[in-house]
């Protein structure tokens, strides 16, 4: 990678973002406010924001198309996400929503075929919400509160990032697709290394890439930390949009001819092999032939990270007049209707069934750890992007990610398998390349349209007993003077501090008996000792860098805050659940000299004063952190703009709106 220059120039993605500013300057590190044109909320986040709509008293959404959908909840083990379902139709009736409906398929491609437009603007209750960026569109994930807010008519505030140029030259060779390019660079610089960034590919490249394949590479840019990721608006995008009958939603957007790069970096595909990321990090990525021969028992095809037609039936035919090992679970999630038709009409439903595969929902299932939980002790491959500790429904999970490819040959073999020495062995020269139905199916049923406002008015939320209400928080104190009741280590993701899974995730309408549930796979008993000192001081947590990574879920803040969560002091965060930890009232703050951590220990009593004062308009953003416990001092910063200050101080964005 060059050393960075001076700024970016005549950019996709400052073209993007020029045509939406409303404030701020577009120089990396300022805070800028951008107009939101379209957001999407999925029901694992969304009774949140709806709750948070609620609060706010808005009558009705201000931005051009706000959905609402349904994937993540999806399996009625009992009542619980059946009464989330309901009351997520009925406000989005109230306030002007799309609804899409349990099982019309994973809000991410299907939001790319029936709405996402080249030169929109998108925010998403949802990390993955960057996938949009394969259609030109500038998609960012957020907590649901930003969420709420941009439907509300307000900006979408975020830090200016610096602008990675990734230039494509060569075309992909057999065997190798889209899952090996993003995972290349998540090889080369890990988790964190799109961190304050917009990663927008250019180059020839591109011509080979179809706009499912951008989806795939797009989806997974979260998993570097990057704030987004941008793809031209060119022909592979208006073949889409043809396909899709939204050919008049075509705007061409490319970065002119001398655009320059905050940074750059080149990747040859035609140099690319088969990859896979070994457990526990998207990150930890090594050549498949690196692992092979390691027994699986499980392999899943399908996500938000592998949606499209060719990520499905490419498995198909691969698997066509073979049988899937005993001992092996194969298993396909849909990602949509459209999908499941689509395979269906081309006789590859049958391909798979006569293998074994076990065909599922469509949604996002095993991805969420809603199902599809591995067995302790055995390998699952996986085309999702995320294989965080536990994640899949398992404590000790082995879960590892790949391209469809990889994971049916493996699956085909009993262990991890390169695709191209599988095809060697069954004579396969060529991988399969089916064609999609042309049209393919748009299936416009299981969408159903925002209610006139007159009708919309009338509507009744429809609240079941596991629906409570957002808790009310207060403003931050002058004085934090509390134990730290977790030290954490580097790149804790967001589903360790608040755990997906068919056991938490049902309660996440339910803040008081979500947040027994947080942190336990760090710590077991942190809800009850949280509890013990909340009325009293409340408390800290230390951790490493990034901490908060992976999914945009804001119940990783306004849980721990609910159990008394002041303040985390860490070495770095993510964005995302930075911006959370602000939303709902908890200072974050960094370390100044990272070799500080060392030196605090659980339990430790820090004691950190002044605040109302430094966090007042023109106050300075270093604190000093007296340890009591150890007789040390620490100096701290913090990284927030007068307007988070204003939001902190008051407790939380809400609370601040309301003064």
């Amino acid at each position: 990678m060059d050393l960075p220059r001076a700024r970016a120039h005549g950019t996709v993605t400052q073209r993007l973002i020029d045509d939406h500013l409303l404030s701020g300057r577009m120089e990396p590190g300022e805070e800028i406010a951008l107009r939101v044109d379209q957001t999407l909320t999925q029901d694992a986040t969304g009774t949140l924001v709806m709750q948070e709509l609620e609060a706010l008293a808005l009558d009705r959404v201000r931005t051009e198309a706000s959905v609402q959908y349904v994937d993540h909840n999806i399996l009625q083990a009992d009542e619980r996400n059946a009464e989330d379902h309901l009351f997520l139709r009925s406000a989005a009736r109230r306030f002007g929503l799309w609804f899409s409906k349990p099982g019309n398929g994973v809000s991410h491609p299907t939001h790319m075929h029936h709405f996402g437009a080249p030169g929109k603007t998108l925010a998403g209750s949802d990390s993955h919400t960057c996938a949009a960026g394969s259609l030109g569109m500038l998609a960012i994930g957020t907590g649901g509160l930003e969420v709420a807010l941009a439907m509300a008519g307000r900006p979408l505030h975020l830090t200016m990032p610096e602008v990675w140029g990734i230039r494509l030259t060569g075309e992909l060779p057999p065997w190798v697709s889209a899952k090996d390019v993003i995972l290349e660079l998540l090889r080369r610089h890990g988790v964190q290394g799109g961190v304050h960034r917009v990663l927008e590919y250019h180059g020839p490249g591109l011509a080979s890439l179809t706009a499912m394949d951008r989806h795939v590479i797009a989806n997974m840019g979260a998993e570097l930390g990057a704030t987004t990721t941008v793809f031209p608006s060119d022909g592979a995008v208006r073949g889409f949009l043809d396909g899709v009958g939204r050919g008049d939603d075509f705007v061409g957007i490319t970065a002119e001819e001398d655009a320059s790069y905050d940074l750059d970096e080149e990747i040859d595909l035609s140099s690319l092999e088969p990859l896979i990321a070994r457990p526990t990090s998207p990150g930890n990525v090594v050549p498949v032939r690196e692992a092979a021969g390691e027994p699986i028992a499980q392999a899943v095809i399908g996500s938000s990270a592998n949606p499209g037609f060719r990520d499905f039936a490419v498995p198909a035919a691969m698997v066509a007049g073979r049988q899937i090992p005993a001992g092996v679970s194969f298993d396909v999630n849909p990602t949509s209707r459209e999908i499941l038709q689509d395979l269906t009409r081309r006789g590859a439903t049958f391909d798979l069934i006569a293998a074994g595969a076990r065909i599922h929902q469509s949604g996002c299932l095993g991805c969420i750890g809603m199902g599809q939980a591995p067995a302790t002790g055995s390998n699952s491959l996986r085309t999702f992007p995320r294989n965080f500790p536990g994640r899949s429904g398992t404590a000790d999970d082995a879960v590892w990610l790949c391209s469809p490819e990889t994971a049916t040959a493996s699956a085909l073999t009993g262990a991890i398998a390169d695709p191209r020495d599988w095809a060697e062995r069954v004579s396969a020269a060529a991988p399969p390349t089916p064609e999609a139905p042309d049209p393919p199916s748009n299936n416009d049923a299981m969408l159903e349209p925002p209610l006139p406002p007159d009708e919309a008015a009338r509507v009744q939320l429809v609240r079941g007993p596991n629906i409570s209400a957002l808790p009310e928080l207060d403003p931050l104190p002058d004085c934090i003077h509390g134990p730290v009741l977790l030290k954490a280590g580097d790149d804790v993701s967001t589903d360790e501090i608040s755990p997906a899974g068919a056991a938490a995730l049902p309660y996440r309408s339910n803040i008081p008996k979500l947040a027994g549930f947080t942190l336990i796979r760090l710590d077991p008993d942190y809800p009850r000792r949280a509890e013990a000192v909340r009325e009293d001081t409340g408390h800290l947590i230390v951790a490493g860098a990034n901490y908060g990574q992976g999914s945009s879920r804001e119940h990783a803040a306004i849980a721990p805050r609910y159990l008394g969560l002041r303040a985390v002091i860490a070495k770095s965060y993510a964005r995302i659940h930075w911006q959370n930890l602000v939303n709902f009232g908890v200072l974050p703050l960094e370390f100044e000299d990272p070799a500080d951590y060392d030196r605090i220990g659980p339990d430790d009593r820090l004691h950190v004063s002044g605040l109302h004062e430094a966090l007042a308009p023109g106050g300075e953003p270093t604190l000093r952190v007296r340890n009591a416990t150890r007789d040390e001092e620490y100096t701290v910063r913090h990284r927030l703009s007068p307007r988070q200050r204003e939001a902190v101080l008051a407790g939380g964005i809400i609370p601040a709106l309301a003064h």
